[in-house]
């Protein structure tokens, strides 16, 4: 597929619309909360991390979606094949909780009645802190974690739908070094950053009611190199460009069009504990994901409905970098996941 390398400018036009769809691997565009004329209540923004390496995962959200918010913490433990996520929620931030115009300045921070969260940039580098009184059987939860080493290189994109003012821009910044801790209840792990790597999803936009998306990622070290992907696809207009990339030592590698090759049961249904086959329409990606397992929540309501499965697992076979180099991927720790929501 071609596709469309946005420039700088203000990422929307007078009328509230994408002003240049298309991709890029630094946030060229200038998010202004004030050009959007969608209702407030539509508005959501929200920067999530996750941080894992080959033993645990830690997934740490502070989101505001106009009519909620919420802060969310998860541990998984990739050898016990077990995860807890709790997310304390609140109504009508409207915008109030400060989500910066960019991730490489400002900070966000949330205190509630029995948990709170910050993002903060400092000299040495992204500095996440959060804490929960209630987590694991009734125990608290907390962690420090300090990520360094941002790469080159990033995702952005800017990806409209077809309703008029509505539109999604995203980066995902992948394989920070992590280093800190998190502790729930007298359990303290350190997290090495010589084997500890995060990611970060920055996302600012106004959605569509209905929508479903698949996004992937992967965080780590191949033979002294650091190696990671971006892949998804579900919702919006992709025609000016996909949000999928290699990465290789901080280098942006564009993919085309990709498929996770989900497989079915015998009702049609997915069967997300099994095999995954990843595909991409230019045969440079080649990937049998085999899952661990499947952080699901689903919360139906009605007129707000979320239907989450994120299924941790590993990756094993290749992919081809832009220059056409082989990188060979045995075992190597990351997600896929597939999310409907109408909110």
């Amino acid at each position: 597929m071609e596709q469309h390398r946005f420039g700088p400018g203000p990422l929307l036009n007078e009328r509230g619309d994408l002003a240049e769809p298309g991709f890029a691997t630094a946030l060229l565009k200038t998010y202004d909360r004030s050009a959007i004329k969608a209702s407030r209540l539509r508005i959501k923004e929200w920067d999530y991390y996750l941080i894992t390496n080959d033993r645990w995962g830690v997934a740490l959200t502070i989101d505001d979606n106009g009519y909620m918010g919420l802060l969310s913490a998860s541990v998984l433990d990739f050898e016990s094949r077990t995860e807890t996520t709790v997310s304390p929620m609140f109504w009508l931030p409207l915008g109030k909780t400060g989500f910066p115009g960019s991730s490489a300045a400002g900070d966000v921070c949330k205190t509630l009645k029995n948990a709170s969260g910050a993002f903060v940039h400092t000299e040495e580098g992204r500095r996440l802190t959060f804490s929960i009184d209630s987590f694991r059987d009734g125990k608290p939860f907390s962690c420090d974690i300090l990520l360094t080493d941002e790469p080159r290189d990033s995702m952005v994109i800017a990806t409209p739908f077809e309703k008029k003012g509505h539109f999604y821009y995203n980066q995902k910044i992948v394989g920070m070094r992590a280093k800190g801790f998190f502790a729930t209840g007298d359990e303290r792990i350190d997290l090495d950053p010589k084997e500890t790597f995060g990611l970060l999803d920055w996302g600012r936009g106004v959605w569509t009611y209905r929508n479903t998306w698949y996004w992937s990622a992967a965080q780590g070290e191949i033979d002294g190199h650091v190696f990671g992907f971006n892949l998804g696809y579900g919702f919006g207009d992709t025609s000016a460009a996909s949000e999928n990339m290699l990465f290789y030592d901080g280098q942006a590698h564009k993919l085309g069009r990709v498929d996770f090759g989900i497989p079915k049961c015998a009702d049609g249904t997915d069967d997300l504990l099994s095999q995954w086959h990843f595909t991409d329409d230019a045969s440079r990606v080649d990937l049998i994901f085999t899952p661990i397992l499947d952080r699901a929540s689903k919360t139906d309501v009605k007129i707000i409905c979320s239907d989450q499965h994120q299924v941790f697992g590993r990756f094993s076979g290749t992919v081809r970098l832009d220059d056409g180099t082989t990188v060979t991927v045995s075992e190597f720790l990351g997600f896929a996941e597939k999310v409907f929501n109408k909110w």
